[in-house]
């Protein structure tokens, strides 16, 4: 595999890297969450800032506990990173409850910037990290926001009713999501059975089919909120939605492979693997 490329960065005259800002919770084991988000902003060249909905107390075992954050938090955050620093993608994750998303996806319709959304529903240990009462909000309030929501088996399941067994039900999963309003569509098929990781982005219209060997690692907590990040930092950097979606796999398949083991359960994927295969 060709090595996936940074975004580009200034030369040293003073001007800033492209700036991306990640709106979801904080995972204290480092793997997922926020931590992912700048790790991955950071690897691929972009300058990572954060509002963070909530707090996990998260391990490699689960997530033993979640607090979310009040509104006038989340909204004080976004307004403070926007209205100074400005942003040129927005990553969302975690967002716990109906409020929250309501908040976000308010915050949000202002944005002229690309989002990504990542509809957070479950911990990769099967932890909720989505309230039931919020999916009625994440359809008809957060989706329509979207440039790109990237949305794995599960949460496709959540949303739409579309239990994904086939990469046919990948298309009929991926209608379903547009229908709540994103641009673009990508249905993660990592969880099917086959020699390939397979995930289809689409717009209604073209169909992307992006295939990567099945890395043999069990290692792969991080692995939504890294690759949502990765396309939103690629966005940032003035990619178009499929060349984004594709540098984003690349880069993602590579931390998989090189994921570690941490604690006695699920380690993370390795976000720094790039700069090692580089050199």
């Amino acid at each position: 595999m060709a090595l996936p490329p940074r975004v580009p960065r200034p030369a040293h005259d003073g001007s800033a890297p492209v700036r991306v800002l990640t709106v979801a919770g904080s995972d204290s084991g480092g793997g997922a969450g926020i931590q992912a988000d700048l790790k991955t902003m950071l690897a691929l060249g972009a300058h990572g800032m954060s509002v963070i909905t909530a707090v996990t107390a998260q391990n490699s075992l689960g997530v033993q506990g979640a607090w979310e954050l009040p509104a006038e938090a989340v909204r004080a955050q976004f307004r403070s990173v926007t209205d100074d620093i400005g942003v040129q993608a927005v990553k969302t994750g975690m967002l716990a409850t109906a409020a929250l998303v309501e908040t976000v996806a308010a915050l949000l319709a202002d944005v002229t910037a690309p989002v990504v959304v990542d509809p957070v529903g479950v911990s990769k240990h099967g932890d909720p990290l989505l309230a039931t009462e919020a999916l009625d909000a994440v359809r008809t309030k957060l989706l329509p926001t979207a440039t790109v929501a990237t949305p794995n088996l599960d949460e496709v399941a959540q949303l739409t009713g579309v239990r994904v067994e086939s990469e046919d039900d990948q298309r009929r999963a991926a209608g379903a999501v547009l229908r709540h309003g994103p641009r673009w569509a990508l249905i993660k098929g990592g969880h099917l059975p086959g020699g390939d990781a397979v995930d289809l982005l689409t717009d209604g219209t073209e169909e992307h089919w992006l295939r990567a060997p099945r890395q043999d690692n069990r290692h792969t907590h991080g692995t939504g909120c890294t690759l949502a990040a990765a396309v939103a930092t690629y966005l940032a950097g003035g990619y178009e939605v499929p060349e984004a979606v594709t540098a984003a796999k690349d880069y993602v398949t590579g931390a998989i492979a090189a994921g570690f083991p941490l604690g006695t359960g699920i380690g993370p994927v390795d976000h720094g693997w790039l700069s090692e295969a580089a050199g």
